[in-house]
């Protein structure tokens, strides 16, 4: 289960750090860091929405364009014989190999958040 928290419009993945018992909450999707911590729910919405306006006055401050560019195109790294299974799974269905991944990453995405 991925646990995932929006504040103000903004996704942030949510994780335990048991080292500190608290929550860590990062943003996705921003061209920086922008995380925070808290023990409860309360607190992980509060802190998330002072983390992301003080993000947002340092990128204004310092002409940064706040969020990450994304092109649509990564590099994976899978074994061997699951790239030739996929290869294969593929052609089964007539598809190519990204049409494959991408129906297989839709629906693992769509399905976790």
């Amino acid at each position: 289960m991925i646990n995932v928290m929006t504040i103000e419009g903004h996704k942030a993945v949510i994780e335990y750090d048991p080292d500190i018992e608290m929550f860590r909450g990062e943003f996705t999707g921003l061209n920086g860091g922008a995380d925070f911590y808290a023990t409860d729910v309360a607190g992980l919405l509060r802190e998330g929405k002072v983390s992301l306006r003080v993000f947002f006055e340092a990128c204004r401050a310092n002409g940064i364009e706040p969020y990450k560019n994304f092109s649509g195109k990564f590099q994976a790294r899978i074994p061997p014989k699951l790239h030739e299974r996929a290869v294969t799974a593929a052609a089964a269905r007539g598809v190519s190999l990204n049409q494959l991944l991408q129906a297989a990453l839709e629906h693992e995405v769509i399905n976790a958040v």
